[in-house]
């Protein structure tokens, strides 16, 4: 991974010393789905950063990571076991997909052949369908690389399973960097052409989960253009940031202008939107958004080869999820960067200038690199 140049206007980040903790990866049963153990892996490096990962779903289940004083805190919303992940959850850490974010009334055309997909999100499908990839149970190695401890997980979603189709075999490999640092690394293939739209969906509160607010936190995301949406969540347009309370341009408390008057906010109920981050799908990495949460000092910054990310700050979340600590998570106690193209593409790629396609046809590779990158910043 290349070094990460400090582009934005946020404090310098900086790393702690290294500890005596060796970089392992270990497992351990967490509990059974639809009668099928899964298992659950830990990841440390160093310096004593852990993230802990499920086969079920690839869930990020953890992130334990220091703040400023050295104090380590878990900063990802989840629970302890599987049983409580597999009773139903808002997508907590999980991989989404085959298609992450939303399709307009479930259906898309390939080749003038239309597919008809299920709709759980209103009259739209979201994340995949019924049982997307996120509750699935993926074929999971334990790897040790010279970048750090890896979790490779492959799971082939069958032709035809939630609508799409294709035989699609998936592989996304999580490594845990020496500087601090989650890399995912998604790679896929298909037999028919179909669309694919991979991210993870972890929710972030870095004060540790469990903490009731993220409006604190500070924002920037590197895009002067986003995708406003309907009251359904479907785009409508790209369209320029400028003056409007939805720019993160400059470093800015999530919360200091949800309160205005302004139809993306109150339609979606605050954020929750894509910003066009880059132009196209690339090669390496980017830095697309940090987050500062300023009493802890920890810093989140996102890289990313995707055009797209998506800012979701737990506009849903109503208490009713009781999280490891046994704290509840409440409204916007939790937000989400998720790295992905955008929204109802297989529609809409052809009719809103700047869209970017989903579409992957037998012959290629769907590559994506996206990087959760931690530190704290310097007082």
């Amino acid at each position: 991974m290349k070094p990460i140049s400090l582009l934005f206007l946020l404090p310098s980040m900086i790393l702690p010393p290294a500890s005596t903790v060796a970089a392992t990866i270990t497992s351990k049963e967490f509990g059974l789905v639809e009668g099928r153990p899964v298992q659950l892996y830990t990841l440390t490096n160093d310096k004593g950063m852990r993230v802990g990962i499920t086969n079920y779903g690839g869930i990020i289940t953890q992130i334990v990571v220091p703040d400023r004083a050295g104090k380590m805190a878990d900063v990802t919303l989840g629970f302890n076991k599987a049983e409580d992940y597999a009773a139903g959850h808002p997508f907590f850490g999980a991989i989404a997909g085959r298609y992450a974010n939303r399709i307009a009334k479930g259906k898309f055309t390939i080749d003038g052949k239309e597919y008809t997909l299920a709709c759980n999100n209103g009259e739209n499908h979201l994340h995949g369908g019924l049982k997307g990839l996120d509750k699935k149970i993926w074929k999971a190695e334990a790897v040790t690389t010279e970048a750090g401890p890896s979790l490779v997980l492959q799971y082939t979603s069958p032709d035809g399973e939630e609508g799409y189709p294709g035989n699609l075999a998936m592989k996304v490999t999580y490594t845990l960097t020496a500087d601090n640092g989650i890399e995912m690394r998604y790679e896929a293939t298909t037999d028919k052409p179909t669309v694919l739209n991979l991210t993870n969906h972890a929710y972030f509160n870095l004060a540790g989960e469990g903490a009731e607010t993220i409006l604190d936190h500070v924002m920037r995301i590197d895009a002067d253009r986003f995708a406003p949406t309907d009251a359904g969540g479907i785009p409508t347009a790209i369209a320029s940031l400028d003056g409007s309370p939805l720019d993160f341009r400059k470093p800015t408390a999530i919360g200091e202008r949800i309160g205005q008057a302004n139809e993306q906010l109150t339609a979606g109920k605050g954020y929750d939107h894509t910003y066009v981050v880059r132009p196209a799908r690339g090669t390496e990495p980017k830095l697309v958004a940090e987050v500062v949460e300023p009493k802890s000092g920890r810093v989140l910054k996102v890289l990313t080869t995707e055009p797209g990310l998506q800012f979701y700050i737990g506009n849903y979340l109503d208490g009713s999820n009781t999280g490891k600590s046994g704290k509840p998570y409440p409204y916007r106690s939790g937000f989400c960067l998720e790295a992905q193209v955008f929204p109802d593409s297989p529609n809409l790629a052809e009719k809103i200038p700047g869209y970017t396609s989903a579409r992957l046809n037998p012959g290629e590779t769907y590559r994506q690199t996206t990087i959760y990158q931690f530190g704290v910043a310097a007082q």
